[in-house]
């Protein structure tokens, strides 16, 4: 169960044996059903989460029920909410299962342990974030700088694995298209 995070982890940071055992055991294993939230825009995020299997979908909804896709979490991706995490206030977000999935999720609580107890945790999270950051700042320039088309193909080459488990209406909304418009682009 623990294998999947360790090689996880190894890919950003490099953990002693016994760091690597130390920090494993507060991660505690949720599954989920398909559809159902792991969490609710308006709760507070106490929690970070790999994902072992499955796959989410992290989305806000606006004041119109209108959805808008922030990204997909599958196999082997981190997913929470940082901002409430954080400042534990409610969240803009909601994560929910797009298929029956398993995620090991650590507390809030027994993460800001761990920085104290292994400082080499803090590392870790540090290099994630900025990775992360990187990720993001490249899709807003791709959002930005490329057609509907380009990010689409980008996606798909890309996320092959997670291009298969999503429908055409969450792609779009990930896209920041219409279902229409996604419907024309695939027909071209």
């Amino acid at each position: 169960m623990n294998e999947l995070l360790k090689q996880n982890i190894n890919k950003h940071v490099q953990f002693s044996a016994s760091e690597l055992e130390e920090f494993c055991k507060y991660f505690q294993l949720k599954t989920f059903k398909k559809k159902e939230h792991l969490l609710k825009q308006g709760d507070v995020c106490k929690f970070e989460g790999f994902v072992l299997n499955g796959c989410f979908r992290i989305f806000t909804l606006d004041q119109k029920g209108s959805d808008n896709t922030l990204y997909f979490a599958a196999r082997d991706w981190w997913l929470m909410d940082n901002d409430s995490f954080m400042h534990q206030n409610p969240s803009h977000l909601n994560m929910q299962a797009l298929e029956d999935s398993e995620v090991l999720m650590i507390s809030r609580t027994d993460k800001l342990m761990l920085y104290e107890k292994l400082p080499i945790v803090e590392k870790l999270f540090r290099v994630m974030s900025q990775k992360a950051l990187v990720a993001w700042q490249r899709r807003l320039i791709r959002n930005h700088c490329e057609t509907a088309k380009e990010r689409y193909q980008n996606f798909l080459s890309t996320y092959p694995s997670i291009a298969s488990k999503i429908t055409d209406k969450q792609m779009a909304s990930y896209l920041g298209i219409t279902h229409e418009f996604l419907s024309k682009i695939k027909k071209q």
